[in-house]
């Protein structure tokens, strides 16, 4: 089996910043993407950023430049550098990874952004 436990979330004035990380921990054998995705009230669930295990990222449009993605191969960590924030990044944020062509998931770390 694999987890993965998030931490790092919490409240936060708009304009503040927070950092989420992730760990990922049992049958890890090789990772292959680390990602972040979140969940807002009455909303569909949405990918907030990836990275590759050679590096590469992705990101969504509404936090490209205050979000920065980053992973320790060494240690399968994964963490989410959130800069700026809005108070519409409030939502739960998920960790996931993708091993052997299976996703796996984190129970969510809430962030809450006040105005």
């Amino acid at each position: 089996q694999v987890q993965l436990v998030e931490s790092g979330g919490g409240l936060v004035q708009a304009g503040g910043s927070l950092r989420l990380s992730c760990a990922a921990s049992g049958r890890i054998f090789s990772i292959n993407v680390m990602g972040w995705y979140r969940q807002a009230p009455g909303k569909q669930r949405e990918l907030v950023a990836a990275i590759t295990r050679d590096g590469s990222t992705n990101y969504a449009d509404a936090v490209k430049g205050r979000f920065t993605i980053s992973r320790d191969n060494a240690k399968n960590t994964v963490s989410l550098q959130m800069n700026s924030l809005k108070p519409e990044d409030t939502a739960v944020y998920y960790c996931n990874i993708d091993q052997r062509l299976r996703e796996y998931w984190g129970k969510g770390t809430l962030v809450t952004v006040s105005s």
